[in-house]
């Protein structure tokens, strides 16, 4: 991938949810949120907090998805994200 964020912008790849609870349930396509926490791929020139391959948390409803090389990722800002883990 040939893609660098500007600014203080993040490129971060979605890390997929359960599909299974605890006890073994599935759940459904339907019943299942958004993931919150992600991979970071890339980072602006300006970012400091976080690097590449950190996983973190962010926003919901926040981002630009994008689909690259058929996988699909998010640009967002920096402020949009919450925690690192």
């Amino acid at each position: 991938m040939n893609i660098k964020p500007l600014g203080e912008r993040v490129l971060i790849e979605q890390i997929e949810a359960e599909t299974k609870t605890a006890s073994g349930l599935i759940i459904p396509d339907s019943a299942q949120e958004k993931p919150l926490q992600a991979k970071v791929i890339a980072i602006g020139e300006q970012v400091k907090v976080v690097k590449e391959g950190d996983t973190v948390l962010y926003a919901k409803f926040t981002g630009t998805e994008l689909n690259i090389d058929s996988k699909n990722y998010i640009m967002l800002d920096l402020a949009d994200i919450l925690a690192t883990l």
